[in-house]
């Protein structure tokens, strides 16, 4: 028992050293320390005396961002590492530009739900279950809204002749992107293990690898 105190006394002041994320659930907020690695939980707090008013206000998304190739759709973030403020909060937020004929290919973000808002032009958004492969898919205008389920592989393209701008809320200030064409064409996995695995052709697979950039 003795030891057991002397054990418990030894570490609860060493926990209270430690800069936890977390900390932002039972305190006004956690301001992420980008000098520091970030974590399961997200980032240690920036100390509270070293935080202005600057910290919680953020233009990234007042213009569009750069152009993503070959994809014709320009992306600007909002999330954690971008806008530090939002560490811990489990919010984040894109604007994507897609212009004319312009396409977000199909990803997912594993962390978060995804609410899209259209500010200006018309969009296809989509997204495919995963119990049983159903294609939920609606044109999508100016004022509207849609939202993407968790984890699932969605997609939006333009369908009309003007640039389409979107807003998206997520529910997580990291909520993660995985793109399927990055992952087959812009990674090192060999190009006959794709066409195993995919059925494609070899030919095309070596014309995508090029187009994105992948190895294998």
């Amino acid at each position: 028992m003795a030891r057991d105190i002397l054990l418990l006394l030894f570490v609860v002041p060493m926990l209270s050293q430690m800069p936890f994320s977390s900390l932002a659930l039972t305190q006004d907020f956690c301001v992420a320390n980008l000098l520091l690695s970030d974590t399961p939980a997200g980032y240690p707090c920036k100390p509270q005396v070293l935080v202005t008013a600057n910290d919680f206000h953020y233009r990234g998304l007042a213009t569009a961002g750069p152009i993503v190739a070959p994809f014709n759709a320009s992306l600007a973030s909002a999330f954690s590492k971008q806008f530090p403020a939002l560490n811990g909060l489990g919010i984040g937020a894109t604007r994507v530009d897609v212009r004319p004929g312009g396409v977000v290919p199909l990803h997912t973000h594993p962390e978060g739900s995804e609410l899209l808002f259209v500010v200006e032009g018309t969009l296809s958004a989509g997204f495919i279950s995963a119990e049983t492969n159903t294609v939920y898919m609606k044109t999508v205008t100016k004022g509207e809204l849609f939202v993407y389920p968790q984890g699932l592989l969605h997609f939006q393209y333009n369908v009309g002749s003007t640039t389409a701008v979107v807003f998206s809320a997520y529910s997580s200030a990291n909520p993660g992107l995985q793109v399927v064409d990055w992952a087959l064409f812009k990674s090192s996995l060999p190009s006959a293990v794709v066409e195993k695995v995919t059925f494609l052709d070899l030919a095309e697979i070596r014309r995508l690898k090029a187009l994105f950039g992948g190895s294998g």
